[in-house]
């Protein structure tokens, strides 16, 4: 996987991202899942938004994170 700059920080991200758009209450644990494998991947880019499934996209990203032991920076 690449790695890049976060703007002027010094925090790199992967060159690919992970939309979290997706992630739902309906399919909560396979979405959970393919965090996890993203990550095992080497993604460490998660974008998501507030407007995700009505907010439920960034509660299960988070529950995903916890689930895998993935540290947030």
């Amino acid at each position: 996987m690449k790695y890049l700059p976060l703007g002027a920080t010094d925090v790199e991200v992967s060159a690919v991202a992970f939309g979290a758009m997706s992630l739902r209450p309906d399919s909560a644990e396979s979405g959970k899942a393919a965090v996890g494998r993203a990550f095992e991947l080497g993604i460490t880019f998660f974008d998501t938004a507030d407007v995700y499934s009505q907010g439920a996209s960034e509660t299960i990203l988070g529950e995903a994170l916890a689930e895998h032991g993935i540290a947030r920076e």
